[in-house]
């Protein structure tokens, strides 16, 4: 039978079948654990995926819905879903060894639904595919993704903002994502950058476009648009917050009123994503009412006189607890092995004393360490006898997990209001890592008048990486071939002063570099 059975023939599920899917899961459970505590951690602290908690209890009573219908339609038991078991339990493994959280939490996912159409086959899958996507939601986006995302908005939310701003007379200046009313100054940080919106609407926008029962271009056109609804609200009360700061004080952008203007305009964002459906589903040839498209009605009573049989145990399901138990081995095995944190000294006993560069340490307020989630680094100016400054910047991180990795320089400049002038890769002369000429990152960022020269690297278990994206890669191979994550964000900075070019700077961090980066090596191991 390939669609719901024009017999008077029911289909239960046998106690058998019952204790086999119990183990499965149970298995399964196991096998992610980790990946899932690191996942509900993330729920716990961070807004912008606190929905995630609903998305599995939403997912279940979609499935409870198609109840009646699942209990008519015979299943068929596909041996392609126990592959696809197999592949999301091979993400698993490499997800583990890298580290790579994200990696682990969509192998679970996908493991979740290729399980599912092992025990149902395409006919009775394709009735709980909808509910079963809308679980790839929970799984917070990559550090390295989330950071250029957010960055990104952030820069987009300010200008839309500013524009806002100015229209209602308000003068108001704009450096990156600082936007200057005169008396105040706002940053508009990670927290503004619209991510909290856009999650959580970008989920409800595809639960709707799933119920909404209309023209499948309808349904598409819901779910993209929930990304430009989110960014030109959120840039709208950035707007609103300028002009209650610029009349009514600072405190209208901080404590219970910027959350409860967040409030508010997520609110508003759901009822626009509302009223374009109700537009829609007016326009075409066939024109209905909101209620008459999209709604929640409860799973239908099956029908009267269906004959009841149990669904019969087949080898396919004895396929599914084998991949399953596999993906428990390979969890035992990962956990035997663990992650290498190699020895190294702690910054305190970094050198203040470079040659003739005088050091002076600072500390990064805890608001940016939160954010940072480093676990050592160095942050000194040092000068020199002429009166020569430069800012060194070490950020370590023993494990860089899902959640902890090096934020680059060129998503974070923009943010403070620089423009990045030029971007260029140099081979510093006379410095060497690992026996390696060192490259850099060189950046030329102005803000008004003022100029400064940036080199960045990243120094990671012997190697200098400057490419951000091959950064990854390496973490990943020798997250699996090494079993080690750990590495470091250089940053060198020295700004150019007046009646100096740009090769003065060039010159100064060279021969600041020659001196700093070889007393680096016992802090950063190769």
């Amino acid at each position: 039978m390939n669609e719901v059975s024009t017999e008077n023939i029911g289909w239960r599920t046998s106690s058998v079948m019952l204790g086999l899917l119990v183990v499965a899961s149970l298995a399964l459970v196991f096998g992610f654990w980790e990946g899932i505590n690191h996942m509900i951690d993330i729920w716990s602290t961070s807004e912008e995926y606190g929905y995630g908690f609903f998305i599995p209890f939403i997912s279940a009573y979609l499935i409870w819905q198609r109840s009646n219908i699942l209990a008519q339609i015979e299943f068929e038991p596909s041996w392609l879903g126990v592959i696809v078991i197999l592949v999301g339990g091979a993400f698993f493994f490499l997800g583990q060894i890298a580290t790579t959280f994200t990696l682990v939490q969509y192998a679970l996912v996908l493991c979740l639904l290729a399980v599912a159409y092992a025990l149902m086959g395409w006919n009775a899958f394709k009735w709980v595919a909808g509910p079963l996507l809308l679980l790839f939601f929970v799984v917070p986006l990559p550090p390295f993704v989330y950071n250029n995302l957010s960055g990104k908005l952030q820069l987009i939310s300010s200008e839309i903002g500013v524009a806002m701003i100015r229209m209602f007379g308000i003068s108001v200046y704009l450096e990156g994502n600082v936007i200057d009313l005169g008396v105040y100054k706002l940053q508009v940080v990670e927290a503004c950058s619209g991510l909290r919106y856009l999650f959580p609407l970008v989920s409800i926008a595809f639960l709707a476009a799933y119920m909404y029962k209309v023209e499948m271009w309808k349904r598409v056109l819901v779910f993209l648009s929930s990304v430009p609804i989110t960014i030109l609200m959120n840039s709208f009360r950035i707007g609103v917050i300028g002009y209650l700061v610029d009349n009514y004080g600072i405190e209208q952008a901080e404590g219970f009123l910027h959350d409860f203007e967040g409030w508010i305009i997520f609110m508003a964002c759901f009822s626009i994503l509302l009223l374009e459906m109700a537009l829609l589903a007016k326009i075409g040839k066939r024109r209905y009412s909101l209620k008459q498209v999209f709604g929640l009605e409860p799973s239908e009573p099956l029908p009267e006189g269906l004959k009841m049989k149990a669904r019969p145990i087949t080898p396919v399901h004895y396929g599914i607890l084998a991949s399953v138990g596999l993906i428990v081995l390979s969890s035992i095995y990962i956990q035997v092995q663990g992650e290498v944190r190699p020895p190294r000294a702690d910054f305190t006993g970094y050198p203040l004393k470079l040659g003739e560069w005088q050091g002076k340490g600072d500390l990064i307020e805890s608001i940016y360490l939160d954010e940072l989630k480093l676990d050592d680094y160095i942050l000194a100016d040092y000068r020199n006898d002429n009166g020569d400054q430069v800012n060194f910047y070490v950020a370590y991180y023993a494990s860089q997990q899902a959640g902890s990795a090096a934020h680059s320089p060129r998503s974070c400049i923009p943010g403070g209001g620089w423009q990045i002038s030029d971007i260029t890769t140099k081979k510093v002369e006379g410095v060497f890592v690992a026996s390696e000429p060192l490259l850099v990152n060189r950046i030329e960022i102005k803000r008004g008048e003022i100029k400064q020269l940036v080199y960045y690297w990243f120094q990671q278990r012997g190697r200098i990486i400057t490419n951000e994206y091959l950064t990854k890669w390496y973490l990943f191979q020798d997250g699996l071939t090494r079993h080690r994550t750990d590495g470091a964000l250089v940053r060198l900075t020295t700004a150019i002063g007046s009646g100096e070019q740009w090769s003065d700077g060039d010159d100064r961090l060279r021969n600041f570099a020659q001196l700093s980066v070889p007393a680096l090596e016992p802090f950063v191991p190769e």
